[in-house]
């Protein structure tokens, strides 16, 4: 982790500082592990992050709890004994890291020594037990609930973050398109979801961001299709869907192509029409465009021709530390698009026992002026022939 970086990290905890109100004595613990990530730059399984009582900015105000155990990026932890005094987070001034076989009720001690008057709290990711089970260590601290303070920040992404995420986009194009120079007819769905696993991580990825799926023939076009045995064949669609992890951002993709020669006409109409509602969803992405009419510009296309996405799917959603997160792009979605905000846009159709069409992309909003969307998954969206 860089100085510059860690500074970045540092200014958002200021934020949540300010929106929680530490300086009036409310502490603060944050436990959902992309959220934690966000604040410290740090991921590892069962922490805790404490932002104690008091102004922000003093040097290890700070804590993260860390159970015992190896830590991803654990270069950036210093060795602490068990239980014992908090050390320095690397270039973090004001990030200490202590070691801990119970994160969360070592937490609570703490806000009950430092005289907190309150302790906001994640209620949305706590479990009911896990919330009973801090107020009682709390003694009689009130916990009030954080909210979604932490995902709204994430929302729009500074520059550093944006660069993690067109590097994870080249990544995935690359890997996907090595596959399609490949010999494909006869291989599993399964096989081929593990090759392009392992090029994403042989091209520089952390990790796939998100399953890989491989969908050919009758499962083509379905949505969060799993991987099977089933052997790829002349005349089949195949549906490619993947996205590398970054510095711990993810980007996704997902592409339809035909095996063999001349593709069906049935399948070059289905094809055209997706990637004409692909193309609508994508131009209607605008700074102040509300999500649900992004949504409904895809939808209409599909609609319009006698087809619609799955049940309960929608156009799109955001990326960033997690595949999945806000904003939404769907009927009921709320709220509307900023500027360098992160997001999919996926229409897809399938027909039961024939197969389907899926194409996704990620973007990055932006306005006109900046000439548009910032297409981050150059891939061609052509209907080739493999």
């Amino acid at each position: 982790m860089s100085r510059g970086t860690a500074q970045a990290h540092a200014r958002r905890r200021v934020g949540i500082r300010e929106a929680a109100g530490t300086a009036s004595g409310t502490a603060v613990v944050v436990t959902r592990p992309a959220n934690i990530h966000y604040l410290t730059g740090l991921r590892p399984a069962g922490a805790v992050l404490l932002l104690p009582p008091g102004p922000a900015g003093g040097t290890g105000t700070d804590l993260l709890i860390l159970p015992p155990g190896p830590v991803p990026g654990g270069a950036d932890r210093p060795d602490t004994p068990l239980g014992g005094a908090a050390a320095p987070a690397g270039p973090d001034p004001g990030l200490s890291c202590l070691s801990h076989p119970e994160p969360l009720p070592e937490a609570a001690r703490l806000v009950r020594a430092a005289g907190a008057g309150a302790l906001a709290v994640e209620e949305h990711h706590l479990t009911v037990a896990r919330h009973r089970a801090l107020a009682a260590a709390l003694g009689g601290v009130p916990l009030v609930d954080l909210g979604c303070a932490v995902e709204r920040r994430r929302l729009v992404k500074d520059e550093w973050e944006l660069d993690a995420l067109r590097t994870a986009a080249e990544i995935t194009d690359r890997a996907l398109g090595e596959l399609l120079e490949s010999i494909l007819v006869g291989r599993t769905e399964r096989h081929l979801a593990l090759e392009l696993e392992r090029r994403l991580v042989d091209h520089g990825a952390e990790a796939p961001a998100l399953p890989t799926s491989v969908g050919t023939g009758p499962h083509s076009g379905l949505p969060e299709h799993r991987p099977t045995d089933r052997r790829v064949e002349e005349g089949d669609f195949l549906t490619v869907r993947l996205g590398a992890r970054h510095r711990g951002y993810g980007c996704q993709i997902a592409r339809t192509f035909v095996i063999g020669g001349r593709p069906a006409d049935w399948q070059i109409e289905l094809h055209e029409l997706v990637f004409a509602a692909q193309r609508a969803g994508r131009e209607a992405l605008r700074p102040g465009a509300e999500c649900r009419e992004v949504d409904r510009a895809a939808r209409s296309v599909l609609e319009a021709a006698g087809h619609g996405p799955a049940p309960g799917t929608s156009t799109g959603h955001g990326v960033g530390l997690e595949i999945g997160e806000d904003p939404r792009l769907s009927p009921a979605a709320m709220g509307r698009l900023g500027p360098c905000v992160p997001v999919t846009v996926e229409p897809g159709v399938h027909l039961p026992g024939r197969g389907g069409v899926r194409i996704d992309d990620t973007l990055v909003v932006r306005p006109e002026a900046d000439g548009g969307p910032e297409l981050l998954t150059i891939t061609t969206k052509e209907l080739l022939a493999l």
